[in-house]
């Protein structure tokens, strides 16, 4: 079956993690999607390692380029920039994330071809968006969860703060973008026009502080890190076992209850301390220390399937492998295999979403550097064997 973005063209000139995630799920949805390189270089996570596959292909990079054809462009040609204009002329999409100014200097950047295509949805992805007294700066994920205030809310309560364990800012500024660019197609499959869109990784990072912004906005007091602990919600954090760690989640009074009758102490329903969740919350302290006497009684997988019998949210401590072995993830079909050119078969993560009509799907491996340029010439620009050598002989390509 054909992807929901079939027939959409997507051009990246994005490199690293934000952008080329972003055009990847894109790609996995249907769009076609032609990733622009720097001849001989290619995206700077070709080289982030280790690991590296077998034949030397890295594992960062594999991990957010595939459904994509590469295509090598020196940019700072005049025949690079031309080549440009002419894909920008036929694609739908262009997502960059090259530094503000960077692509204006170059006569490539949204007021520049909008004219040539003014049906094309531009998006910028930077550190810091495009106005602000920061849109000069560049933006890296660790100084955003940094500055943001993630990293104040997260790592142990008695601990120094800490970056999320994977770059998340770069793959929720990612997931934004996607979002946007499929608002901006709405819009211009009713009225024509494409638009400029401008993602930015710090707005994208206290997008989803969500209800610990709201905390604070609503009372004033700056959040403070709970490490697996909530700030609102008890009992709602990791607990030891007996022979580990087990994530409890309790959510509402009922559940709770529950939870006291399989513990065998439903007097503790009607505590005063801890009938309700707010009282629990003032009464954190006292709680925890009963629960955790009781729970280190037995091990994880018989707490875990006494909990789940009666209907409260629990689950493993799982590290990656566990994690990705589990029958769940499994089923779902969250870990999949592509037939890479050189490499064989190299696993990744599967698409996310799952559409009953248009599934996405994996369409390519991610692509050898320049492995495309010279499809995508002759087939989608028209260009002659003789000018292909002409431009690789010039170094435009």
């Amino acid at each position: 079956m054909a992807g929901a973005l079939e027939g959409i063209t997507v051009l990246d000139l994005s490199r690293v993690l934000a952008g080329p995630y972003a055009t990847m799920l894109l790609g996995d949805l249907g769009a076609r999607v032609i990733k622009i390189e720097q001849p001989g270089r290619g995206d700077d996570t070709r080289r982030w390692g280790p690991p590296f596959t077998a034949n030397g292909e890295s594992a960062y990079f594999l991990c957010a380029n595939r459904s994509k054809e590469s295509v090598t462009v020196n940019l700072k040609a005049p025949e690079g920039q031309t080549m440009i204009r002419q894909m920008a002329r036929r694609a739908d999409i262009l997502v960059e994330n090259f530094k503000v100014g960077g692509l204006a200097a170059l006569g490539l950047d949204h007021a520049a071809l909008h004219p040539l295509n003014p049906g094309l949805i531009y998006c910028s992805i930077t550190g810091y968006g495009q106005t602000g007294p920061y849109a000069a700066r560049p933006g890296y994920d660790a100084v955003i969860e940094a500055q943001g205030g993630i990293m104040s809310i997260t790592g142990p309560e008695d601990g120094e703060p800490s970056k999320v364990g994977v770059a998340i800012v770069d793959i929720t500024a990612g997931m934004q973008a996607v979002i946007s660019i499929l608002a901006a197609l709405h819009h211009r499959s009713r009225t024509g026009e494409g638009q400029a869109i401008d993602i930015a990784l710090l707005d994208t990072q206290l997008g989803w502080l969500a209800n610990v912004a709201s905390g604070y906005l609503v009372s004033g007091q700056a959040p403070r890190r709970y490490g697996n602990a909530h700030p609102s919600i008890v009992p709602y954090q990791t607990l030891a076992t007996e022979d580990g760690l087990l994530m409890l989640a309790v959510g509402n009074d009922d559940q709770f209850a529950r939870l006291c009758a399989v513990l065998g102490h439903v007097e503790w329903a009607d505590d005063p301390r801890f009938a309700t969740n707010q009282a629990r919350v003032a009464h954190r302290t006292e709680l925890i220390a009963l629960l955790e006497a009781e729970f280190k009684r037995k091990s994880a997988p018989v707490w875990a399937d006494a909990l789940l019998a009666a209907g409260i949210p629990c689950g493993p401590v799982n590290d990656i492998p566990a994690a990705l072995a589990d029958p769940q993830v499994q089923a779902r079909g969250m870990v999949q295999q592509t037939q890479h050119p050189v490499t064989g078969l190299v696993p990744q993560i599967g698409p996310v979403p799952k559409l009953s009509a248009t599934p996405a799907c994996i369409h390519r491996p991610p692509p050898l550097l320049g492995e495309h340029t010279e499809s995508v010439l002759a087939e989608w620009l028209g260009y002659s064997a003789a000018q292909i050598d002409q431009l690789r002989a010039a170094g435009a390509i």
